[in-house]
């Protein structure tokens, strides 16, 4: 066969497989092709789709090949068909799902570990869902069951081999690049600030004025000035107060002082002519039989 029936076979084969055809197996179905004229058979293919504004071209994905749709045509597509079932994630299998990418093949000890927490349920999940599978067992004692990804989690997330998933110094920079760069770094050359930037002087942001330090410190004086004004006058009044209070006080005293006299006057008087009262008494009791 000739380049271009080469080139058609590769197509129909590609297209009539329903998962992702790799390259192995077309060189196993065709004669005198290898992979890497496979690989270039595919290029001719998407150039030759390209140039007539087809809809489709052809990936790699999953270790193998696979027509797609372009991203310009997918929402006619996605209205067409309905999706019956969704496969949700949730934030524990993504944990999961990411230590298992990038440590395979590991263990459920291993798993729980970095996680901290039971993993049983959401390994069941994920291998219900065939998104990792078990690879073997451990050569450690009691031999543990090792687990790995799978074809259908490189499809998911549209990868054509574990190699192409992200690096963790990129992942590093994603999230740095994800934070706000709105915040000032200081810089610890005292030359290096500009003018406006010397006249602000706010402690949050880590600048410096000693112009409005200033300031704020000779308000702080005189209001402590005037603080100690007001005290001292107010000392000043307390003792005339006082001192009225004091004179009533005086008055008082004396007063009870001549009351008490008298009454001990009267207490003598008595002492001293007891018979006035007993005629007195005497003279109330005739008066009292006579009647």
């Amino acid at each position: 066969m000739n380049n271009g029936q080469n080139n058609a076979v590769i197509e129909s084969l590609i297209m009539a497989s329903p998962e992702p055809l790799p390259a192995r197996r077309i060189v196993n179905l065709i004669d005198d092709i290898t992979p890497g004229k496979v690989g270039q058979a595919v290029a001719e293919l998407n150039n030759r789709y390209m140039e007539s504004d087809s809809s489709f071209r052809i990936r790699e994905i999953a270790g193998g090949y696979q027509f797609y749709i372009i991203p310009e045509y997918t929402g006619f597509v996605t209205d067409m068909f309905t999706r019956t079932r969704k496969i949700r994630m949730t934030r524990a299998a993504l944990e999961t799902m990411a230590i298992v990418a990038y440590r395979q093949p590991v263990t459920k000890t291993d798993i729980e570990h970095i996680r901290g927490v039971a993993s049983d349920g959401v390994l069941h999940n994920l291998l219900e869902k065939k998104m990792i599978t078990i690879k073997g067992r451990s050569e450690k004692i009691g031999r543990a069951l090792q687990y790995g990804t799978t074809d259908e989690f490189l499809k998911f997330f549209g990868l054509s081999r574990v190699e192409d998933l992200p690096k963790m110094s990129e992942i590093e920079e994603l999230i740095k690049a994800s934070e706000p760069q709105n915040e000032f770094q200081l810089s610890l050359d005292p030359n290096a600030l500009d003018g406006e930037m010397q006249n602000k002087l706010n402690v949050a942001d880590g600048t410096f004025d000693p112009d409005s330090r200033n300031e704020k410190d000779e308000d702080e004086i005189d209001n402590t000035t005037e603080n100690i004004i007001e005290d001292t006058t107010e000392s000043e009044e307390v003792p005339s107060l006082n001192s009225v209070n004091v004179t009533v006080d005086i008055e008082e005293d004396a007063q009870i002082e001549e009351e008490i006299v008298e009454d001990k006057a009267e207490v003598e008087d008595k002492e001293d002519h007891p018979e006035e009262e007993g005629v007195i008494v005497d003279m109330d009791m005739t008066a009292d039989s006579s009647n």
